[in-house]
């Protein structure tokens, strides 16, 4: 079975707001520079703020799903489906 290609600044992003609910330290960022080190940034700025601000567990789950970067849509070839 083949995976899925992922777009590797979403899943920084991801990580790093994993990163701050989980309450770790921004210098635990595993990028040292690039646009993948400025996503997780930015995840975990917004994760942090999040945690600080007491998101209950329902609204926790909603925002990690939008974040969630692997995608449930399935594209067939030419057209054809299981259904």
């Amino acid at each position: 079975m083949k995976r899925q290609k992922r777009n590797h600044t979403e899943r920084a992003f991801y990580k790093g707001y994993l990163a701050a609910m989980n309450n770790k330290a921004e210098d635990s960022c595993p990028f040292v520079n690039g646009n993948s080190h400025q996503e997780w940034i930015n995840g975990w700025r917004e994760g942090r703020e999040d945690y600080w601000n007491g998101l209950d567990e329902t609204t926790k789950a909603q925002k990690l799903e939008i974040y969630r970067t692997v995608s449930t849509n399935i594209h067939y070839p030419d057209g054809w489906s299981t259904i």
